[in-house]
């Protein structure tokens, strides 16, 4: 018994030997912050965003038909309140809606830039107009703040990406390498008219990019236990499908129901669904953020990072670093005592990289009953390619954002959500998603949500950055 005492004594030694460490080696990846000036732009800067968010550019549907009075209306203000920006860059207008600027640099043996936003909104649910602060296409500025549908997603990147541009314009500077900037109109509905065709567009002309830069990452703001502002630079997307299940019986007299009734077959396989989802797995670039976030911690979090080996499972769940399952439309019956002979449910995935939407729908029919029909709907995609942390592009973009925000913690990710940028990497090295919206625990409902604003601070910092990161590529 003494043996045994000691032998597992000794195993556990060893293993507090490796986990320390493993914690030790793990060593910060933060590049060095360098002094950069603060550039001033003038006030108005605030009045053209509030007047921006006034277009109701929305996007309802796939198939709705785009609104010509909003999105040209908004055409027309970009052209008023950007006049150098008109008169020195070439327009293009692609599917009629979207906009494609091409701002020639003055080497043409250079890769282009291509910095991305989108001009579609989302609808707001008109129950909450009386939980906004202002009237959500009001474009009121307050003493802190601009309010307004758009204002984080994604008007603000847009306009502050112009507002950086004729500034720099107005600085007479010339980029060494020519800049595309891509501003689609049907993001909010998957960017297929827009983005997608933007990027077909450039392929024709035969462009190859260093790198496009999309939303998608952003300053979290004490999100993360430990560390008070993550710079999230996500390299990847998830996929995105959804699939209707369907249940098809004979229906019958709700007195004499049948042993299986057709809602009840439905509900059965979506609590399969729910409780049999695809496994937590590590994999790229949700290793990064275990580097770069785990040696910003305090050590006994920065343990676990550093030997996902033995403490993985929690922090996966953590990152949600899984093939997500989440029923988002269900219907069937006509009347209370009619049982339905036909029963629908539409499921939701956002896949993890190394999966696909053919090895979801596998998962779905080796799930439910075969009694049940599975088909895909609607938009699918996917998940992208993972972008390279090690290119010039990378680096220009981290040592941009450690030198204007030097307290960040600036790590790889990987986004859930669905962006433009899954469109550019036929055509792009690199595909990076970051503007420096900062979110926080109180303003991430904001994003699609009631009473949306950014502070006027925040702006201005996603204006400098545009600017800066345009000066910085040389």
């Amino acid at each position: 018994m003494k043996k045994i005492l000691l032998f597992l004594l000794l195993i556990l030694v060893i293993i507090a030997g490796i986990l320390v460490f493993n914690t030790v080696q793990l060593s910060s990846k933060q590049v060095a912050s360098q002094p950069v000036a603060e550039v001033t732009f003038p006030d108005d800067i605030f009045q053209n965003l509030s007047k921006g968010l006034q277009y109701k550019t929305i996007s309802f549907s796939e198939d709705a038909i785009p609104d010509s009075t909003a999105f040209f209306g908004f055409h027309r203000f970009l052209e008023e309140t950007f006049p150098l920006v008109h008169a020195n860059l070439s327009l293009e207008k692609i599917n009629t809606y979207s906009l494609l600027y091409t701002w020639k640099g003055s080497d043409a043996s250079k890769k282009p830039l291509i910095l991305m936003s989108h001009q579609d909104v989302v609808p707001v649910d008109q129950p909450t107009l009386e939980d906004w602060e202002a009237g959500p296409f009001e474009g009121k500025i307050t003493d802190t703040h601009i309010i307004g549908r758009g204002t984080l997603d994604d008007k603000g990147t847009l306009i502050g990406l112009l507002e950086a541009v004729e500034k720099l314009l107005e600085e007479s500077f010339v980029p060494s390498q020519t800049i595309y900037l891509a501003f689609g109109h049907d993001e909010e509905v998957g960017g297929s008219k827009g983005a997608a065709e933007i990027a077909k567009h450039l392929k024709s002309k035969g462009v190859t990019a260093a790198m496009a830069l999309d939303e998608g990452g952003f300053l979290a703001e004490n999100l993360v236990p430990g560390i008070e502002t993550v710079a999230m630079v996500n390299l990847a997307e998830k996929g995105f499908a959804s699939f209707r299940l369907i249940v098809e019986t004979k229906g019958g007299h709700s007195s004499q129901p049948p042993k299986e009734n057709t809602i009840g077959m439905l509900a059965k396989a979506i609590v399969d669904l729910e409780n049999n989802q695809l496994p937590y797995k590590l994999v790229k670039p949700i290793d990064y953020q275990l580097e770069y976030m785990g040696a910003e911690l305090p050590f006994f979090k920065k343990m676990a990072f550093a030997n996902p080996w033995l403490f993985k499972t929690p922090i996966l769940e953590a990152l949600n670093a899984h093939t997500t399952t989440a029923p988002t439309i269900v219907s069937g019956g006509v009347k209370n005592n009619v049982i339905p002979t036909v029963a629908e449910a539409t499921i939701n995935f956002r896949i993890l990289p190394g999966e696909s939407i053919e090895s979801v729908q596998e998962h779905i029919e080796n799930t439910v009953s075969d009694k049940i029909k599975v088909e895909p709907v609607g938009f699918l995609t996917n998940p992208s390619k993972v972008s390279s942390i090690d290119s010039k592009a990378y680096k220009t973009l981290e040592q941009t954002i450690r030198n204007q925000f030097s307290t960040s913690v600036v790590v790889p990710g990987l986004v859930g959500g669905g962006t433009d940028g899954r469109y550019f990497y036929e055509i792009a090295d690199d595909v990076f998603r970051f503007y420096p919206i900062r979110l926080g625990p109180d303003s991430m409902s904001r994003f699609h949500g009631i009473d949306e604003k950014i502070s006027k601070e925040n702006y201005k910092e996603i204006v400098q950055f545009s600017y800066q990161l345009i000066k910085n590529f040389k």
